[in-house]
């Protein structure tokens, strides 16, 4: 199996972007990341660069999908979050939250981990098949029986989290899925809020239907939030990627990291 992958990162009505997004590939494994910092004055973006790099960077040097080695390459990543945290001045109350999806596509499986409200989603037929929990306020409520999805994604306090890269290690909530099966004509979507929120599942769904490639999605995506933009429009992020079977080609990459 091989992946197609696409990437959108814009600013939105924010003075500056703190999301980061990567991704890696070696043509047999293959990882994405989308990381959305907070902290404002320039320190969000050096939680969520240096979450983004720490992943990519150990997973990297050892490709696996052990759900172990996955959630420490997150608790790493926060510990050196809280390392710059320690700095002082604009890095102290610097925050991240992350989510990377790991492939091996010699198997066809894939995981995920994340911390925070950044997502992953899993489509199959254009149709969601799975997706993260985000670690949020909202979240709780919505599993406590609440609100519903739709009135979680616009609720005044959709934005608490409960965990995020910056955490004390003991306050660190870190979620890795089990190992997924991949099919050939499966999408792979990671965002951050500034997508998901704005746009809902259907609006997800219907981008996705729509789309001749992930290239084609990211422009959808990138236009619909553009269209429902709020005055004070979040940054805006995501990897996208499809799977396909082919064997006699290599990894096509889309978009710029």
């Amino acid at each position: 199996m091989q992946l197609e992958i696409a990437t959108l990162t814009e600013q939105g009505a924010r003075g500056y972007n703190e999301d980061r997004i990567g991704h890696w590939t070696d043509g047999r494994h293959a990882a994405l990341v989308v990381a959305d910092g907070a902290g404002g004055h320039g320190g969000g973006d050096v939680a969520a660069s240096c979450a983004r790099d720490c992943v990519l960077d150990r997973f990297a040097a050892a490709p696996s999908l052990d759900p172990a080695w996955l959630r420490s390459l997150v608790a790493e990543a926060n510990d050196r979050v809280l390392a710059g945290q320690r700095e002082g001045g604009r890095l102290a109350s610097m925050r991240s939250t992350i989510v990377m999806a790991a492939f091996d596509l010699a198997s066809g499986r894939m995981v995920w981990v994340h911390s925070g409200d950044s997502r992953a989603y899993l489509f199959r037929g254009h149709a969601i098949v799975a997706r993260t929990t985000d670690h949020s306020l909202v979240q709780q409520m919505v599993a406590s029986g609440m609100l519903d999805d739709e009135q979680a994604r616009l609720h005044p306090q959709r934005n608490v989290l409960l965990s995020a890269l910056g955490a004390c290690s003991d306050e660190l909530e870190i979620n890795v899925s089990d190992p997924m099966r991949v099919e050939p004509n499966d999408a792979v979507l990671l965002c951050s809020d500034g997508v998901w929120e704005p746009l809902g599942d259907a609006t997800l769904v219907a981008s996705l239907s729509m789309a001749g490639s992930p290239a084609q999605w990211a422009s959808a995506l990138q236009n619909n939030v553009a269209g429902r933009a709020k005055p004070d429009q979040d940054n805006y992020s995501a990897v996208l990627a499809c799977v396909s079977s082919a064997e006699d080609e290599t990894t096509r990459i889309l978009g710029m990291p």
